[in-house]
């Protein structure tokens, strides 16, 4: 069967093209609720509000090392005349403090053991002094609550804690660890990716002749995973309808966004266009950019569900990911892009005018001033991508660029 490539748009246009026909909640970056555990879910929003579900802290605790009393009886206690107090015993860490204090009677205690029934202060170590066996010299008064922490004094039960919507700090995932929270639900986008090609077999895979190791499908779930989505690994699919319909299906149904690499330019066996075209309307939105790399790029909608089916070549891939699949994930996020960097070319650069490109560079100090030296390969070839630390974009009105001409740098995650 005979295709081409839709109308090619500008990267400009296609960004205007895909955010019109995204459903309001994912322009604004908002994603559904997934219970998460905690200290996989910093960074991200919260679904829902936290109450407090119990006392923070659920018991009376001591601040210091010392000794539990009752404060009346430490009252005018100086280091000229102390106060004695008998030792009526040690509370156990980890354990109720099960000896109630009698009349001036102490029990040795360390941070955060649990005040002794009837104590009300904690005297600290430094300001007493063994006398004999069982007793204890007091050389300075307590007030009632000195050096103790109440049972409440955090949170009490049913306390409001953290608001839907709050981006969760690592203080935060302190404060939910105290209250007994293992997961909480946050707003975190699900993508789910895959490879398509009979040439593909995994990294783990010795290839035979003609076939080559799946690079994109980790390298996606690693660039997704950075930007803090959680990922769905749909493994690799071959160069075949229906089993390319029931991953993509599932992706669908299972992620809020789907990536695909390979199979999305012309070929008898590039497959993807077709594939999300019979997952239902509004089908595909964009077939064909006026770039390079990444010409073959083709973006569609299951409903309300994005399919990106990314160039098979990897620069290509990890390219377009960038300019079209991390905005989205960034909003998410709230995770402003790296800042862009100012240079100067080393080496004149011819392009095809009509289509941008983005060329990868290294970056270097020479005499002062920051250089960008171009690092030219096929995009077929991951380790110029390696190597480099950002890439420079020739526009589309561009038939080049010129030596020592300032340009901008957008690094390299």
């Amino acid at each position: 069967m005979s295709r081409e490539l839709r109308e090619l748009k500008t990267l400009e246009e296609a960004r205007r093209v895909l955010l019109a026909a995204l459903p309001p909640r994912l322009r604004q970056g908002r994603f559904p609720g997934r219970p998460t555990d905690l200290a996989a879910a910093v960074g991200h929003p919260l679904a829902d509000p936290i109450t407090a579900p119990a006392d923070l802290p659920p018991f009376d605790r001591s601040l210091v090392d010392g000794y539990a009393v009752r404060a009346a009886d430490t009252f005018g206690a100086s280091e000229g005349l102390p106060a004695y107090l008998e030792l009526a015993g040690e509370v156990p860490m980890g354990a109720p403090a099960e000896v109630p204090l009698s009349a001036n009677q102490c029990a040795r205690i360390r941070t955060g053991g649990m005040l002794p029934p009837y104590a009300d202060a904690v005297v600290m170590v430094e300001h007493t002094q063994p006398w004999g066996e069982r007793s204890v010299e007091v050389l300075r008064p307590v007030a009632p609550g000195a050096n103790v922490v109440r049972r409440g004094d955090d949170a009490r039960a049913g306390d409001a804690i953290l608001p839907a919507g709050h981006r969760l700090r690592p203080r935060d995932i302190s404060a939910l660890a105290g209250l007994g929270f293992a997961q909480v639900s946050v707003a975190r986008p699900r993508v789910a990716v895959l490879s398509t090609g009979d040439e593909l077999v995994p990294p783990t895979a010795s290839p035979a002749p003609g076939q080559v190791r799946d690079m994109n499908g980790p390298a996606l779930r690693a660039a997704a995973a950075a930007l803090g989505a959680g990922v769905l690994d749909l493994g690799i699919v071959p160069d075949e309808r229906a089993a390319l319909h029931r991953a993509l299906a599932r992706g669908v149904e299972e992620a809020d966004i789907v990536l695909v690499s390979g199979g999305t330019s012309v070929g008898a066996e590039d497959l993807v266009p077709e594939v999300i075209e019979d997952l239902g309307p509004p089908g595909v939105i964009i077939h064909g950019l006026a770039l390079r790399p990444g010409k073959p790029a083709v973006v569609g909608l299951a409903g309300e569900t994005p399919i990106f089916g990314l160039p098979g070549n990897p620069t290509s891939c990890l390219i377009i990911f960038r300019e079209l699949v991390a905005p989205l994930l960034r909003s998410a996020a709230a995770d402003p892009a790296p800042p862009l960097v100012h240079a100067r070319l080393t080496r004149n650069l011819s392009s095809q005018a009509g289509r941008a490109e983005f060329v990868p560079v290294r970056l270097e100090q020479r005499d002062g001033d920051t250089v960008a030296v171009p690092l030219l390969g096929p995009s077929a070839l991951i380790l110029t991508l390696v190597r480099a630390d950002g890439v420079i974009r020739i526009p589309e009105a561009a038939e080049g660029l010129e030596a020592g001409e300032l340009v901008t740098v957008e690094p390299l995650e």
